[in-house]
């Protein structure tokens, strides 16, 4: 067994171009007996002969050196890229033709010490299965947290990704993910070519972000450019020697290569002789005349760049012994290829697809009808008189539509429901939250208003109970159990308004162990949806979460759009009922419809957002009590707030008190009873416009319609009071949600 200064002579040997650092190199072989070595290679194409060999010599060195050798076959990272335009199949075939030639190569995949992970079988099927998806998806998601969007982008920029100035949101993705990489698959040292050593970059830096003390050691190796001066692009055949072609492929483009006489800088031919010739033979053999000096074996770089710097190795001999030695290393791989009938069609199979590199930079749909006069806009009184006043006069199928739509203030579109409903006995309509604290008014019971009519409509409802979705946006601190019990303290205040649940038409959905258990499914549609939409599209829909400046933005804020999106293909949702906050990321899952050619797209019900209690607040905050009333608030708190509420005499617009009265409690009670001051008549009002009606001409003033306001709701809450104070394990339920620190 070798000693410490024998491994880090073996490792350090690679002729790195940075190691990132020896210090800790030395430190981590002195106190760990088999260090993980982590290598990664994305299935794109036909191997180069720089991919195949210098990951050969580098594998078979750290085996020797004692580490335990990992590499990751990155499947879905190639298709998140876009490469090979995005086809799994195929890129799975060039996987499997990268595994032959490693094996042609000398490595011994069977060695105890060697592992090769697909990454498709370790992140993408759900437990059961075997992988560690539920391993793997928090982790990216905690980094995206610590990172932001700009900060990102540059290291994107930095490794050259991207080869136009727009960005994916898959860029985003993938460089986030590479970075997960290295802590999932535990490794103690990274492999990776100088182009794309940021990303280790980033995972040290994150390292500091969550005080890990052991970072993972980088060993960056050469870019070795391409034979022709200028040249780049690896999809031209000229450019590069590849691990299938024949003697005489080789022979022409080493003899066409860019090897000027003397000069050592960028010098493709120098490249490969210093970094896949010498580590393959520890040596390089000349075959010349005696006139040119005859035959010589190099046993340093060193020595060969003294003679060709000085005139003595002449191009005109260097080229040809190139030639031959890199003829000798391919010969087993062409005899392996040619000798197996599956291998030999793999290879057939390889050399038919077409390269791609880049994922397309995808526009917003031409024939997008989302912003169009499509859109529907109606006030929900409207409908609510309809079904109060007409329903004896509607058939059964009026009455569906006309419930279904009394939900949204706006809907996208209206044919669509209409066809939906008369075409589906059971649509599925999708709901969410984002337990993040205590539970408003205008989330309690407007959702429970919103669901009974959805079921009433024969529609089944799948409310996603958004766990992960309030981690990432930094909820209770990130905190998935405070979250996770915030969740069930929503559950039982809908429970105790009479949420009709007991008809099996009401489904919950815990979104981590949703998502868990059907990982194979959801995180595909994931990065399908980033790789098909530009960042500054998803940056767009970040309005959701209530931020907007990009340099504020974290990574986490662009896979929430994502996800959010995919949450509607997901859960099947034929109906999106959120508030118009949510408006934007249920446009987005109109426009993928369109860009994945789907028929059937899921029609959007935004309900009207009711401001906070105070002037100038356009939202209910969680952050300021003051802001609106809460699910459990006792009689006096509720009367304290409605008596402090904005709510200016003869001013209907933008009058919160007369919001609570339009949006929860004629819905509710399905008319509003005003008690009026100095002995006059009381009132019952039947129609929101009526009430609006004499409250702007004076009739009705701002204290007798506090008071009445005050007065219906605590009969709405008085039951969710109830629940609280006579079940032990919700009171106890209430006091830990009480407990937490709203954050945002």
């Amino acid at each position: 067994m070798a000693n410490l200064e024998e491994k880090m002579k073996m490792i350090l040997a690679s002729d790195w171009e940075e190691c990132c650092s020896q210090d800790e190199l030395l430190n981590l072989l002195s106190t760990k007996s088999q260090p993980i070595f982590l290598d990664r290679f994305e299935p794109s194409g036909k191997i180069t002969l720089a991919q195949g060999v210098v990951k050969a010599i580098n594998v078979k060195k750290m085996i020797a050196a004692g580490c335990q050798v990992k590499v990751w076959m990155a499947d879905v990272f190639a298709q998140l890229n876009n490469k090979l335009g995005g086809d799994m199949n195929k890129i799975k075939v060039v996987g499997k033709y990268f595994v032959e030639v490693f094996k042609s190569l000398g490595v011994n995949m069977e060695d105890e010490k060697f592992k090769l992970l697909w990454a498709s079988e370790e992140l993408l099927p759900p437990k059961e299965a075997g992988s560690r998806s539920d391993e793997y998806w928090p982790l990216v998601l905690n980094i995206a947290r610590a990172n932001t969007v700009s900060g990102v982008e540059r290291c994107i920029r930095r490794m050259g990704l991207c080869e136009h100035d727009e960005l994916n949101a898959s860029h985003i993705v993938y460089t986030i993910m590479q970075c997960a990489d290295i802590f999932f698959l535990e490794a103690d040292i990274c492999q990776t070519s100088m182009d794309q050593m940021e990303v280790t970059v980033l995972a040290r830096e994150y390292c500091d972000k969550i005080e890990r003390k052991n970072k993972p050691v980088t060993l960056s190796q050469h870019v070795i450019s391409a034979l022709q001066q200028g040249q780049e692009k690896k999809n031209d055949p000229s450019s590069f020697i590849f691990m299938d072609d024949e003697e005489a492929d080789v022979n022409v483009k080493i003899k066409k290569a860019y090897c000027p006489p003397i000069v050592v800088n960028e010098n493709p031919c120098l490249e490969y002789i210093r970094y896949i010739i010498f580590p393959w033979f520890n040596e390089f053999v000349v075959e010349r005349g005696e006139k040119n000096g005859g035959n010589k074996t190099f046993i340093s770089f060193e020595e060969l760049i003294s003679d060709y710097e000085s005139g003595r190795l002449h191009p005109g001999d260097l080229k040809p012994a190139l030639t031959k030695a890199i003829n000798k290393i391919l010969q087993p791989v062409r005899e392996h290829f040619k000798k197996d009938a599956t291998v030999r069609d793999l290879l057939k199979r390889v050399k038919g697809y077409k390269v791609t590199k880049d994922p397309p930079v995808e526009k917003n749909p031409v024939a997008s009808d989302i912003e169009s006069l499509s859109v529907d806009s109606e006030d929900p009184e409207l409908s609510s008189e309809l079904l109060s006043d007409g329903l004896n006069q509607m058939s059964i199928e009026e009455r569906k539509f006309n419930t279904v739509r009394s939900i949204g203030e706006e809907c996208i579109k209206v044919d669509e429901l209409k066809n939906l409903l008369k075409m589906k006995p059971e649509p599925i309509a999708y709901d969410g939250f984002e337990p993040s604290g205590r539970m408003h008014v205008a989330q309690g019971i407007l959702k429970a208003i919103n669901v009974n009519k959805l079921t009433s409509a024969d529609c089944k409802v799948k409310i996603w109970v958004a766990d992960w979705f309030a981690q990432l946006n930094n909820k209770l601190g990130g905190d998935l159990c405070k979250i996770q019990t915030v969740g069930d303290y929503f559950v039982e205040i809908w429970k105790a308004l009479g949420m009709k649940l007991e008809e099996g038409k009401v489904e919950f959905l815990l979104s981590s162990e949703a998502i868990n258990t059907r990982s194979n499914e959801y995180w595909p549609l994931v990065l399908d949806i980033a790789r098909k939409n530009t960042l500054s599209r998803i940056i767009k829909c970040c309005q959701i979460m209530g931020r907007s400046d990009k340099d504020q933005l974290t990574a986490a804020q662009i896979f929430y759009p994502c996800m959010q999106c995919a949450d509607i293909f997901f859960l099947k949702a034929d109906i999106c009922q959120l508030g118009m906050d949510q408006r934007k990321v249920n446009v987005l899952a109109r426009e993928y419809c369109l860009k994945i050619k789907r028929k059937n797209k899921p029609i959007i019900l935004s309900h009207h957002m009711i401001p906070g209690l105070q002037q100038g607040q356009e939202k209910m905050s969680k952050s300021d009590p003051s802001s609106a009333i809460y699910m459990e608030d006792e009689e006096e708190s509720v009367n304290m707030k409605i008596q402090k509420a904005h709510c200016p005499p003869n001013v209907v617009g933008g009058n919160p008190c007369l919001e609570y009265i339009k949006y929860i409690i004629f819905p509710w009670f399905s008319e509003f009873r005003v008690n009026r001051s100095q002995n006059e008549d009381n009132r019952i009002y039947h129609s929101f416009k009526a009430l609006s009606a004499d409250y702007e001409s004076g009739v009705v003033q701002p204290d007798d319609l506090k008071h009445a306001l005050s007065k219906a709701l605590n009969q709405i809450l008085q039951p969710v009071r109830d629940h609280f104070k006579n079940d032990q394990d919700a009171k106890n339920l209430l006091e830990r949600v009480k407990s937490y620190q709203v954050t945002r």
